[in-house]
């Protein structure tokens, strides 16, 4: 199982983050066009992401009302004729959300510059706690907060699928 620490905020561009994570030297690693389909379950969220004609059923959870956003989870590769049809057969869909990806790795920081459908620019910070203590993880986000002007103050403690439901619901 894994484990990370988040941050979701809401920008009006990405364009100066480029350029601080650039002059921070951030491993860019290119832009993903995801697609996340979320699922009905009983506890927790579960989801399959499309991604370059890979499928990953990704199932995590994380408690939205705790200063810290740390979440576990666990990722199943599907492979076969068509994981999204089994996957209907199996389960009621929620709502699925579509992004264009900008990552970037600092260290054990993933680094997301989100365009999503219907919802517009976003930032996301994973520091993932593999191989380093949650202190170790704690630091590292702190620093990487620090030097991108992220406001705590601003963060939106929801996912995707939930600011998604709540603008087509309108609750």
């Amino acid at each position: 199982m894994g484990k990370n620490l988040e941050i979701k905020v809401k920008t009006p561009s990405h364009e100066n983050l480029i350029e601080i994570l650039k002059s921070k030297n951030a491993d860019y690693k290119g832009i993903l066009v995801q697609k996340d389909i979320y699922y009905k379950v009983s506890g927790g969220i579960l989801k399959l992401r499309i991604e370059n004609g890979t499928y990953c059923l990704i199932k995590y959870n994380r408690d939205e009302k705790n200063p810290e956003r740390w979440s576990n989870y666990n990722l199943l590769y599907l492979s076969g004729d068509d994981p999204v049809e089994y996957l209907t057969g199996l389960f009621e869909e929620l709502v699925t959300v579509e992004k264009k990806r900008t990552l970037y790795i600092f260290n054990h920081t993933r680094i997301h510059l989100d365009d999503v459908k219907n919802l517009g620019l976003f930032l996301e910070l994973e520091t993932v706690a593999d191989g380093i203590t949650d202190e170790e993880a704690k630091k590292e986000f702190g620093e990487i907060v620090k030097f991108l002007k992220l406001d705590f103050d601003n963060q939106i403690k929801k996912s995707y699928k939930d600011l998604l439901l709540e603008k087509i619901t309108g609750s």
